[in-house]
């Protein structure tokens, strides 16, 4: 780690997760190399071995990222609001993913080759922020329906979130395979998915 200040480190690492995730919105897992990652930074390429090994470590500081994020919100929710309905509780839950595109792609694509290419004390950072949206969640539920098994939502839901992203959004391709193998398949928003999957979640639960 070259010599500086945490918060210059701490920066420089942001601007490289940022010029990851810019990267990732326009072109693909694999066709991204560190090479187009610093042209999208103020340094060089080198300089980013001083702070993340492999691109598969910036990805997933970048899901870590996306994790901590969302457990924030999931805490404020819990913070601010003293009751919810099923039907409240979904559709927040299913707004809250909405605006983490990023995370569900990634956890549909890629999750296994960031972590099996990433340095153990990365992948432990990673796999803190993942546990503080487990928390989070089972924050949720403790104080809006205690009456549920947390851990059995809990054990549906996480799982349920690598196929999201999938089924909100194709390629041109994949839409012009589906057609020609006249697939009745019809394409539904992230919010849509995951406010119909918590709600029948949460009904079955208090049933």
């Amino acid at each position: 780690m070259p010599k500086g200040s945490p918060e210059l480190t701490a920066s420089r690492r942001e601007e490289i997760v940022n010029a990851c995730e810019k990267l990732y919105k326009t072109i693909s897992f694999k066709e991204i190399t560190l090479k187009e990652i610093s042209v999208e930074t103020s340094f060089s390429r080198p300089s980013i071995y001083n702070y993340f090994q492999t691109k598969e470590e910036i990805f997933l500081a970048l899901m870590q990222r996306e994790y901590e994020l969302w457990a924030a919100e999931l805490n404020a929710l819990a913070d601010e609001n003293q009751k919810m309905s099923v039907e409240e509780f979904a559709s927040v839950l299913a707004h809250s993913l909405e605006k983490h595109e990023q995370l569900l792609k990634l956890l549909a694509m890629n999750h296994y080759d960031m972590e099996e290419h990433s340095r153990p004390e990365r992948l432990t950072e990673f796999k803190v922020a993942y546990a503080s949206s487990l928390d989070a969640v089972r924050a949720c539920l403790d104080k809006f329906f205690p009456q549920i098994d947390r851990e059995r939502f809990i054990f549906v839901f996480f799982p349920f979130l690598f196929g999201v992203y999938p089924y909100s959004v194709a390629t041109e391709k994949q839409l012009n395979a589906m057609k020609e193998a006249k697939m009745n398949f019809k394409l539904h928003s992230i919010y849509e998915i995951i406010d119909e999957c918590v709600t029948q979640l949460l009904n079955t639960s208090n049933s």
